[in-house]
């Protein structure tokens, strides 16, 4: 799973009032694993609002856990005090959209598209071990191939499997052409 760099530049705030705020995706697990912190002042201040902040090793600095912990629905909780990474990311969608290069309308259908696929996913999810759900969700699938891997059903468990494989891959190519410009 990537994680999320401040390399991008901010957005006009209309098309994220209207496209961000019913997406969240960059901020729920779904886009990146975590978020790279701009140094200890933020990392500190993060702390003390109650986030999940952990050091990324060999001077790098830390990272903001994902699915983030301010996250209420679709928006920020703690919009004014959120990372400057986070404040300057703009995903490609978002990016086409602003351009012209994809309507407004489209922009909300791939939106609904890639919603569509998580939850097709988590349902597919459900049928797996999982130890933690606050995970991201590409590392929650991840993590139920590894606690499935020792199923006495062997049949059954490789036939999940394999439509979890499936379902997992479809979605990150999508995420990853869709939000991300990769691929």
């Amino acid at each position: 799973m990537s994680k999320l760099t401040t390399e991008t530049c901010a957005s006009s705030p209309a098309l994220t009032d209207i496209l961000c705020t019913r997406c969240g995706l960059c901020c729920d697990g779904s886009l990146f694993a975590d978020v790279e912190l701009a140094g200890p002042h933020e990392s500190l201040s993060l702390e003390l609002l109650g986030l999940d902040v952990e050091d990324a090793g060999d001077d790098e600095g830390a990272l903001l856990l994902l699915p983030c912990g301010a996250l209420r629905g679709k928006r920020c909780s703690i919009y004014p005090h959120r990372p400057e990474c986070c404040r300057t990311f703009e995903c490609r969608l978002l990016q086409q959209a602003r351009t012209g290069a994809v309507s407004l309308e489209r922009a909300k259908e791939k939106i609904a598209e890639a919603f569509k696929r998580i939850e097709q996913l988590k349902q597919l999810l459900l049928h797996f071990p999982q130890s933690n759900e606050r995970l991201p969700l590409k590392e929650r699938c991840l993590e139920a191939f590894a606690l499935s891997a020792e199923s006495n059903d062997k049949h059954e468990t490789k036939r999940r499997r394999a439509e979890l494989q499936i379902a997992m891959t479809s979605l990150d190519n999508f995420i990853q052409k869709t939000f991300l410009g990769r691929g």
